[in-house]
Order: C-alpha cells, then structure tokens, then sequence
C-alpha cells in the first residue's frame, strides 16, 4: 500500500509513504472534557464486563440453571465481554495516551473482532428465540428437542458462521488502498466507514457488506419475528391469566434484548444516513456497541427470580470462603 500523504510516516526520499495507522476521531476534542469521557466510559466497561461475569458465574455454580434457556444466556454474556473489549479498552488507552492512531493491522483485527462478536449477539438472540418457541409451543417435547446435543450445536454454528462472515469482510479490506483522509468519525474501525475512506475500487466491498447484512440481519431476525408469533398465538390459547402471564413472563427478558439490541442498530444506521457529523455517528454507536451489552445483564437479573436465587447462593458461598 503506497500512496502519497501528510499523514503517513515517510518510508525515504520521494512522495512515497507506506500507510501506518488510522485516526480515530471519537468524540470530542476537548481536552476539559477527556476526563469525563474516559471515567464514563470505564465505568460503563467495568460495569459491562462486571455484569455478565456475574451472570456466568451465576448460571455456572447453580446445577438449577443448568438448561437450555441459561446455557445460552450465558454464552451471550461472554460474547458482550468480548464486544466490548474489541473497542473500549484501545480507546480509552487513546484518551489516557491523548492520541487517535490505530495501526493499520490493530485496525483490521479490531475490525475482525468486532464482526465476529457482533454477528454472534446476532445470531444466539436467534437461537434464544428458538428456544422460547420450543418451551411454549412444545412443552412436553422440549428437553428431547433441545438437547445438550442440538445446543451445543446451535452455538458452535453460531460461532462457525460468525467467524466466516468476519473473516471474509475484512479480506476484502486487506486489498484497499488508502489515500490522504485516513480520519475514521468514530471511536473504533467500523466497516461502513473504514471502506468509505478508501480511494480503490470499494464496489465488491458494498455488495458483500450489504448482502450480508441482509442475509446475516434479516435471517436472524426473520427467525426471532416468526418464533414470537407462534409464541404469541401459543400464550393466546391458554385458557387461565395465570398460566398466559407465566408463559410471557419467560419470554419478557429476552423480548426486550432483542428489542434493545436491533433498535439502536437500526437507529445507528438510519442516523448515519442523516447526519454527516462524526460526534453523532460515535454516540449513536455507543448505544449498541456499550450500552445494550451493559444492560443486558440488569434485564435478565432484575425479571428472573431463578437468576436472583443463584447470585444470591454464590455470593453466600464466596462469603463463607471469605470469612
């Protein structure tokens, strides 16, 4: 990749220069307000990462919660640390560093992971989906349907298409070359905008980010949608309140993830299509790359009695080692 610009490092005499590093522009530049950021922002991370530990934790020390339904639960908590970490940590070392590079390579990987993570949110919401539909729709059935065998296959697939589809988009950045702006207006290398800074030919690229956001985001989605209307005619024909709300009550947590999870994605996205400004488009991000993940685990704790119970016994248990 040689291009000419001011703000590569030369590589020798000439006009010349190999591409080093991006600039992420993040929020704001304001120096007073670098340190309301970076402790807002690590608080939000430690929270994030605090949060569906806990629930791992929880899910893992209870034999009560050993099912179907907490078993991806709790792989859906991991896969939130792990979105997380792909952007927050490097930007809150820029904020403390006062600098805005990311290396070319940082910058493919971060991009890397942060598809794969993302893709797999995406993918065990579907799957979580599926198994709501399966316990209300065939209750009797459910523990032959959805056994260790099939989960554990659910999620290995989850994993296995999640990492093709990242592993295939950001191939196809690796041929681009980049001109003088290499200011991405975020706070980490998204797809759309890392693309656009390129001055090659980005027609494959388009078609395969837009294809795969279509078949990656509408699938899933199509899968959740069709779940939760045979769900919802399943809890209509329960005859007694008290059993329809039992029904819906294990459905509630899970309904308001997805929602949260594909509202501010779409939000970010049709706000990205409105506005030009990068303070926007970060802060918009913000919602589904740090704020769905940390709330994630208050959603399931605080309307999941059985959650509840299990925190409450690890943290007796850790006390007992303790004292």
């Amino acid at each position: 990749f040689f291009f000419p610009t001011s703000h590569l490092h030369p590589m020798g005499p000439g006009n010349d220069t190999l591409m080093s590093e991006f600039l992420l522009l993040g929020f704001s530049e304001e120096p007073a307000l670098q340190p309301l950021i970076f402790g807002l922002f690590l608080s939000m991370y430690l929270i994030t990462v605090l949060g569906n530990l806990l629930i791992i934790l929880a899910v893992s020390s209870d034999s009560h919660l050993h099912t179907p339904m907490y078993f991806f639960l709790s792989n859906l908590s991991l896969v939130d640390i792990c979105f997380t970490s792909t952007t927050l940590p490097k930007m809150l070392v820029n904020i403390q560093t006062q600098s805005k590079a990311i290396t070319y390579a940082g910058c493919i990987i971060q991009l890397y992971f942060f598809l794969l993570f993302g893709g797999l949110d995406d993918f065990l919401l579907a799957v979580m989906a599926y198994d709501r539909y399966v316990a209300i729709c065939h209750p009797l059935h459910y523990m032959v349907i959805m056994n260790p065998r099939l989960c554990g296959l659910l999620v290995l697939m989850s994993w296995i298409m999640g990492a093709l589809n990242s592993l295939l988009q950001s191939l196809i950045v690796l041929p681009l070359s980049f001109c003088t702006d290499l200011e991405i207006p975020n706070y980490f290398c998204e797809l759309k905008e890392v693309v656009q800074l390129a001055c090659s030919d980005t027609f494959l690229n388009n078609m395969v980010m837009y294809f795969v956001s279509v078949l990656l985001g509408g699938g899933p989605l199509t899968g959740i949608i069709y779940s939760y209307s045979k769900i919802v005619s399943s809890i209509c024909r329960i005859p007694s309140a008290q059993g329809k709300y039992k029904a819906f009550s294990t459905c509630v947590s899970h309904l308001s993830v997805v929602s949260l999870f594909y509202g501010t994605s779409i939000g970010v996205y049709l706000s990205s299509a409105a506005t030009h400004s990068s303070h926007s488009s970060a802060a918009a991000s913000v919602m589904y790359t740090v704020v769905t993940p940390m709330l994630n685990p208050f959603i399931y704790s605080l309307r999941n009695r059985d959650i509840k119970r299990a925190l409450k016994r690890f943290f007796g248990m850790a006390a007992e080692l303790f004292l």
